[in-house]
């Protein structure tokens, strides 16, 4: 399927059948997360996937009440870093030399630079930086779901508390900040199922600066 088609076709889906979503689907969209941008390539968040039914019970109890979270197949949660330490900043220096093969002196300026920008804002601006990135992959997540013919609904609508209590996040340096569930629409039982996409056209969307 053409990206645009895959786009039209999507939507925030209300109600799913159960159906479990193919294992290589589901790696094709959590790599597509993994490969999203991120500033400074940090990727200052981690993607906690939920597939256990007793879990997801847990977290419909507890957390967030939408039908999705237990019809469907998995449940994304997106949890970024909630302090973020220049150790954050030397593990990637570590990686990065790994991965390309290269003396890890040779990022000495870059490691600077990123130190700095940590060192320049309080945590609480972090923090909001770092959810902010998080968004970014759950952007790649629903189109990549999209492009899968994966059904996905990506939700603010839970409480926070709750779900780092039922996960264990705060232990990990984690608060959740959005999910996204999986899995495939129920027809019958989803009043948006068969509804035509709305959004603004393009003259009244795009404002071009000529």
């Amino acid at each position: 399927m053409k990206l645009l088609d895959a786009l039209s076709w999507r939507y925030a889906t209300k109600r799913m059948n159960g159906q479990k979503v193919p294992s290589e689907k589901l790696d094709t969209i959590l790599e597509a997360i993994r490969l999203s941008a991120s500033s400074f390539g940090l990727q200052p968040y981690r993607v906690i996937v939920v597939d256990d039914p007793a879990l997801k019970a847990k977290i419909h109890e507890s957390a967030c009440q939408q039908p999705q979270i237990v019809e469907g197949s998995h449940v994304l949660v997106f949890a970024s870093w909630k302090n973020i330490t220049n150790d954050h900043v030397d593990s990637y220096m570590s990686l990065i030399s790994k991965e390309r093969n290269m003396p890890i002196e040779q990022l000495a300026q870059f490691d600077e630079m990123l130190k700095g920008f940590i060192a320049s804002k309080p945590q609480e601006l972090l923090a909001n930086w770092a959810a902010r990135q998080a968004y970014i992959g759950l952007g790649f997540g629903l189109t990549a779901a999209a492009l899968e013919q994966i059904d996905a609904t990506p939700m603010e609508g839970f409480n926070p508390a709750e779900m780092d209590k039922v996960l264990g996040l705060e232990e990990k340096n984690l608060q959740s900040v959005a999910l996204l569930t999986l899995g495939y629409r129920d027809t019958a039982n989803d009043y948006l199922a068969n509804q035509k996409k709305v959004r603004l056209s393009k003259d009244e969307f795009f404002v071009h600066n000529r």
